[in-house]
């Protein structure tokens, strides 16, 4: 029997560390941005072409490879933190596996330009699909300069399958951000397609978050600092009031290194759990210091998750930290002992007795006799400021008129409400009882002939207006409302890449945006129907949207855009509804396409079915 099994060439083994190591160009971004900050660069500028499908390049003033360190650093494992496997539990570096540069060889052509500080004459590498083209001396600054140009040209399937330039710019973005919140000290510039859109100066930590994300969030920010034998945490938490539904900035860093950990996340929001709105959430910028004994980094390729071996007292501690950040700075609303202006209120005295107003009345007077329609009956009221008289008007002729026919009218009878598919119930509104009940300020109430409907008002109303806006979407039909007072939006720069993708879509929505520079507009317009909304929230809301979603296609853009608008429009909870706008409610619900979900997948109906009703009062 011949035998099977064979050890890989290098260039394959490379290509499918590459597939775990190089997902997209935001994967290259981190890498080499990671080992600049590694050489103890003080200065990185960040250059990419077609969102890094074209090219990509990472030029740093760090401390930069001689010539034999420059041809080692591209094999296979090859790296200068680690010498034996203690080192893998005591990291105080980004990368340290030695695969970054060997997976990015093999699946581009890559220029390297490095010089060392002690050199006079640098060195030049050439490399494509891992293979050495050529080396050779060159005249270049100290540091490294690396190109990487024609991404993933020799894998055709993971080139096809790369998202728009839109969305992997704004991956690119994310990558660079994580690295450059936990670097303030560092000074780092970004351009794309030789447009120029961070400049980032170095500083403290709240100055670069503002530098990040625009000048809003810098009166949002409460400072978090605390000192204990298990960690040490930082950074900074947001206000209630800067809490959002979405595109939220919420970042943990651990040993200057950017992770996700759901664990955590929960312990923040559960001090603001009574302090915000359901569904929204804050911004904040946390920093864990932490003993690299106590931590395990090297569970997932990308290195963002990471155990922690005391998860449970970290959380404690990053609970009581949060909390008393907020208590500290006393961000909750205060008692107003300013009684300057208002009205004197008496001092209430127990041994002082109180005496309750009388009004006199007449038992006998009628306004329906016809011997008193012109009487004028007047009481007066004691214990007033004044003698207040009452005066009942006179009664007009003939007023049983006025309520004829009320009795022989027929009450409105219901419609089928939903059939087809859809159909929860094919039930029929009770023709016994039209009327609708509101439980709560939340739900609708009313009667079927299977049972008692329970509808959410707020969902029930975002289904109609979805459907409503996404229809005028399409046809293009949203007229735009002009405002009285223009309002400025400042947008942070992952912000503006996302509308600019987007912009002729919410222009035909009837937003008229004018550009004022700087990643900044002026709202001139709304469409019809919003007035009294935030706009500005909005806005923001339907920006978020889209980058959650990664949407390329227009409808779908149209769908995210058309949701948000109706979430903004929508009743809220614990309005006070009448019982014609209850029935407009249904009535619109109930020849959308979809009664029973929202687009979001919520669901809006309940049929309580007579029978259980019967079973459960016995």
């Amino acid at each position: 029997m011949s035998d099977v099994i064979q050890l890989l060439p290098d260039i394959v083994a490379n290509q499918i560390a590459a597939g775990e190591v190089i997902q997209r160009p935001a994967s290259v971004i981190k890498e080499l941005v990671e080992n600049a900050v590694d050489a103890g660069a003080q200065q990185i500028n960040v250059l990419v072409v077609d969102a890094g499908r074209t090219s990509i390049q990472v030029i740093d003033d760090g401390k930069g490879m001689s010539e034999t360190d420059a041809r080692l650093s591209f094999e296979r494992h090859a790296t200068s933190k680690i010498r034996m496997a203690d080192d893998l539990f005591n990291l105080h570096t980004m990368g340290f596996r030695g695969e970054a540069l060997a997976s990015i060889a093999a699946v581009s052509h890559i220029e390297l330009k490095t010089r060392t500080n002690g050199e006079d004459i640098g060195t030049q590498l050439s490399i494509a699909g891992s293979k050495f083209t050529g080396q050779e001396p060159c005249a270049c600054p100290v540091g490294s300069n690396f190109k990487v140009d024609n991404l993933f040209y020799n894998v055709p399937a993971r080139r096809k399958f790369l998202k728009s330039n839109t969305t992997e710019l704004n991956h690119i973005i994310t990558a660079f951000e994580r690295i450059a919140l936990v670097y303030p000290k560092i000074a780092f510039t970004f351009h794309s397609n030789g447009s120029e859109m961070y400049n980032l100066r170095a500083g403290g930590l709240r100055q670069r978050i503002v530098d990040i994300f625009g000048k809003r969030i810098n009166q949002d920010l409460l400072p978090v600092n605390v000192e204990t034998s298990v960690c040490g945490l930082g950074g900074f938490v947001g206000k209630p009031e800067s809490a959002k539904k979405r595109g939220v900035s919420q970042y943990f860093f651990v040993n200057g290194r950017y992770m996700r950990h759901p664990y955590f996340h929960k312990a923040v929001m559960q001090v603001f759990e009574r302090l915000i709105p359901q569904g929204t959430q804050v911004p904040y910028f946390l920093y864990f210091d932490v003993d690299p004994k106590d931590i395990d980094v090297n569970i997932h390729p990308t290195k963002t998750e990471i155990k922690f071996e005391n998860e449970q007292a970290i959380w404690q501690i990053l609970f009581a930290s949060v909390k008393d950040a907020i208590g500290r700075f006393n961000d909750i609303t205060s008692i107003d002992f300013d009684t300057e202006g208002k009205p004197d209120i008496p001092v209430f005295d127990s041994e002082q007795s109180t005496q309750l107003p009388r009004m006199n009345l007449t038992p006998q007077y009628n306004p329906f006799n016809s011997n008193e329609r012109s009487h004028e009956h007047r009481s007066k009221v004691k214990g007033g400021l004044d003698e207040a008289p009452i005066v009942h008007s006179q009664v007009p002729e003939q007023w049983e008129q006025l309520y004829e026919g009320l009795k022989t009218e027929s009450a409105p009878v219901g419609g089928t409400l939903f059939t087809g598919p859809g159909d929860v119930g094919g039930s029929l509104i009770d023709e016994k009882s039209p009327s609708h009940y509101q439980y709560k300020g939340k739900y609708i109430m009313t009667a079927v002939k299977s049972g008692l409907m329970i509808i959410d008002q707020h969902r029930a109303h975002v289904r109609m207006l979805f459907e409503q806006y996404r229809e005028q979407l399409v046809a293009r039909k949203i007229h735009s409302q002009k405002v009285l007072f223009p309002e400025t939006m400042e947008l942070s720069v992952q912000e503006n890449t996302i509308f600019q993708s987007v912009r002729e879509e919410i222009k035909s929505m009837g937003f008229e945006l004018t550009d004022l520079g700087d990643n900044t507009y002026a709202v001139y317009a709304i469409p019809e129907g919003l007035e009294g909304i935030n706009v500005l929230q909005l806005v923001h809301d339907m920006i978020g949207s889209v980058q959650e979603k990664g949407v390329a296609d227009v409808d779908a853009i149209n769908d995210s855009l058309a949701l948000s608008m109706a979430r903004a429009a929508a009743v809220p909870y614990g309005q006070v509804l009448s019982n014609e706008e209850m029935e407009g409610i249904i009535n619109g619900l109930f020849i959308c396409s979809n009664v029973n979900y929202t687009p979001d997948g919520k669901t809006i109906l309940y049929i309580l079915k007579q029978e259980k009703i019967e079973l459960m009062l016995g």
